[in-house]
């Protein structure tokens, strides 16, 4: 999905080219804002390339919810359009690690782009958990969800959960995901692989980003995926 990211995508889908021969088919590349140069020629690529141009700005879940029914292969894979993929074992690792029974959903290590191991696994986003991070400074101990820069999961998994929750816009889709996916018995995988997240972190930065953050927050802790969660796993005490 791209959301104002026109410059990155010619070399994203050189690098899908080039790291994904032999296991990526199809590209579905979603235009959430109208692109500011002429669209991609779907043509000449070793997979088959569809470009959707929403007519309206959408949001994550929904356009990759879209995106998903039109894809056809048994591995789906949520990507973001600020990703580098230098390490050619990726696409092999991921689709391995996907088809193995009981998982469902892998992903690699996240890496800034100087090289430094990203946050991106945390424990179930609690109020506590948030209080715990980002004032009292502490790591979280436990992996409950991954971010979804990059993820590669099985089609009947995908749609088995119905996909995102299309409640949220932009933010904690997420960490929806995946506590359903564990809550239906399948188990996130980190793959030893790594990729790039040019991360934009746009809700430090814009009133109306940190808005839809706070909004995704209050629908996370005041819906009941959240706390069956926590009550499966017996995480209603915080931990020390």
């Amino acid at each position: 999905m791209s959301h104002g990211h026109d410059a990155w995508l010619p070399g994203l889908l050189q690098q899908l080219a080039r790291t994904g021969a032999g296991r990526i088919v199809q590209v579905i590349l979603t235009h959430n804002l109208p692109p500011a140069a002429t669209a991609l020629q779907e043509g000449g690529w070793p997979f088959r390339l569809t470009q959707v141009m929403n007519a309206a700005p959408a949001g994550f879940g929904a356009n990759h919810n879209r995106a998903f029914e039109r894809a056809d292969a048994p591995l789906f894979c949520v990507l973001n359009p600020d990703m580098r993929l230098p390490d050619p074992s990726l696409w092999d690792a991921l689709c391995e690690a996907a088809a193995r029974p009981g998982v469902g959903c892998a992903y690699p290590r996240l890496l800034d782009a100087d090289g430094a191991v990203q946050d991106s696994e945390r424990s179930a986003l609690t109020p506590w958990a948030l209080f715990r991070r980002r004032v009292l400074r502490r790591a979280d101990a436990r992996v409950d969800w991954a971010s979804a820069a990059l993820w590669v999961l099985p089609a009947p998994v995908y749609r088995q959960l119905g996909g995102f929750d299309e409640r949220y816009f932009m933010y904690c889709e997420d960490v929806d995901f995946c506590l359903r996916l564990q809550l239906g018995g399948w188990r996130l995988l980190r793959v030893p692989v790594d990729a790039v997240h040019e991360a934009q972190r746009a809700s430090h930065r814009q009133w109306r980003h940190l808005a839809w953050h706070l909004r995704s927050l209050w629908r996370l802790w005041t819906g009941a995926v959240l706390w069956r969660y926590l009550w499966a796993r017996r995480y209603l005490v915080p931990s020390a």
